[in-house]
């Protein structure tokens, strides 16, 4: 019996869904990736390299340990691998990695600009800000440690420079509602701008309320 079976059924679900959904760039790609967190493992079940994701079937999706080392699986995994790992490796909180290239935040990646704090709901689930990760070339070391180095913040959304998105969550569940969350932010956002008029930020009060209760030390 396959004892990663549902990861892989799970993350199938996802990855068509942000695909005819447009998170991937095109319905024909295999670009982003995703991937869970093995619990009690240090382990993870991650979409494999280059496989168009309306064709995935179970046995596609890979088992690789934090070390790269292949636990199960028979085709590459993404290139994206030691990222997935490094972020789980960095964020114990982390249960489920979301990789996109969602159109309006990719915006945000193009003009190297960091998306605020604007809606408190928003915030509660991702973060007051969302940062902007250094650029590195696709499934260099490089680019592991930049990412390493920008979301140990405890936020769960970023943008990685001239290249996409990085959602997270405590499920897999979570990391695909957080990709929603930041492409309706990032929307909102890239049309307020562009009117030309001041984009109206949330007070500081809200945002220290916000912190509290992200740490589980405040109430509505």
């Amino acid at each position: 019996m396959d004892r990663y079976l549902e990861y892989r059924k799970d993350i199938i679900t996802c990855c068509q869904w942000l695909c005819q959904n447009g998170f991937f760039g095109t319905l024909l790609s295999a670009g982003g990736n995703v991937s869970i967190r093995v619990p009690d493992e240090p382990a993870l079940v991650i979409t494999p390299s280059g496989r168009p994701y309306m064709d995935l079937v179970p046995s596609d999706i890979c088992v690789m340990g934090f070390d790269l080392n292949r636990i199960d699986g028979h085709l590459a995994p993404s290139i994206e691998t030691a990222m997935h790992a490094g972020i789980y490796q960095t964020r114990s909180d982390v249960g489920a990695v979301v990789h996109t290239h969602q159109t309006y935040a990719s915006i945000f990646a193009l003009i190297n600009q960091p998306i605020p704090a604007l809606f408190d709901e928003v915030c509660l689930a991702i973060g007051e800000t969302v940062d902007i990760v250094p650029y590195a070339f696709s499934g260099t070391p490089e680019l592991v440690e930049n990412v390493k180095q920008t979301v140990d913040n405890g936020c769960n959304c970023f943008i990685l420079k001239n290249h996409g998105a990085l959602n997270l969550g405590q499920s897999l569940k979570d990391a695909w509602k957080n990709a929603e969350l930041l492409e309706k932010t990032a929307q909102a956002y890239y049309h307020a701008l562009s009117i030309g008029n001041p984009v109206s930020t949330l007070p500081d009060s809200t945002i220290e309320k916000v912190r509290q209760l992200r740490a589980g030390i405040g109430h509505l």
